[in-house]
C-alpha cells in the first residue's frame, strides 16, 4: 500500500529542489515513488502543476508504434502511425493514474500565492535516510496517510530549525 504525503513551502522554487532531491533518492533506491508531483501557486494566484510522468508523450508513443503495425497491415503504414500517435496522446491526457488531478489542485489553491508544494505517492522508503534528506529543506506537512507515529517524525524532520 502506497502513502501519500504533501508537504507546503513558504517560497515558489523550494518544491523543485524537494523534486530533484526525491527523483535521485528514488534512483538510488531509497524512496520507491508511485507519483510525484511539485505545484506551484504564483503570486498573482494562478497554481501550476508539474507532473513526474508524461503519459501524453508516452502514449503518442506507443500510438505511433502500434498504428505503424496496424497500417503495415492495411498497406499505409504512416497514416497507421500518424492516427496512432495522435489516438495514443488523447488517450495519455485522459488516463489519470496516481494521485487524483482535481485532489492536487484543490490543494494548490488553498496554499498562500507565491508557495509552493510537493505531492508524493511513496510505495516504499528507507525511514532514516529519507527522513535524513528531507530535514535539509523546511516545510509544513499538509496532509499524510501515514499513521500518527511516522508522521509526527516526519514532521520533524520537516520543521525541525
Amino acid at each position: 500500500m502506497s502513502d501519500l504525503v504533501v508537504v507546503a513551502f513558504d517560497d515558489e522554487t523550494t518544491a523543485a529542489r524537494v523534486r530533484e532531491k526525491l527523483e535521485q533518492m528514488d534512483k538510488d533506491y531509497l524512496v520507491g515513488l508511485e507519483d510525484l508531483v511539485t505545484v506551484v501557486r504564483t503570486s498573482d494566484g494562478k497554481v501550476r502543476m508539474k507532473q513526474s510522468v508524461s503519459l501524453v508523450g508516452g502514449g503518442a508513443l506507443s500510438g505511433t508504434l502500434w498504428g505503424f503495425i496496424f497500417g503495415l497491415i492495411f498497406l499505409v503504414p504512416l497514416a497507421g502511425a500518424a492516427i496512432g500517435a495522435g489516438l495514443g496522446a488523447l488517450m495519455g491526457k485522459l488516463t489519470d493514474i496516481g494521485i487524483d488531478d482535481k485532489f492536487i489542485k484543490s490543494v494548490g489553491h488553498t496554499i498562500e500565492p507565491g508557495s509552493s508544494a510537493v505531492f508524493m505517492l511513496i510505495k516504499d522508503v528507507t525511514p532514516d535516510k529519507f527522513l535524513r534528506e528531507m530535514s535539509d529543506y523546511r516545510g509544513t506537512i499538509i496532509q499524510t496517510s501515514l499513521s500518527e507515529e511516522d508522521e509526527a517524525k516526519l514532521r520533524s524532520a520537516f520543521e525541525e530549525e
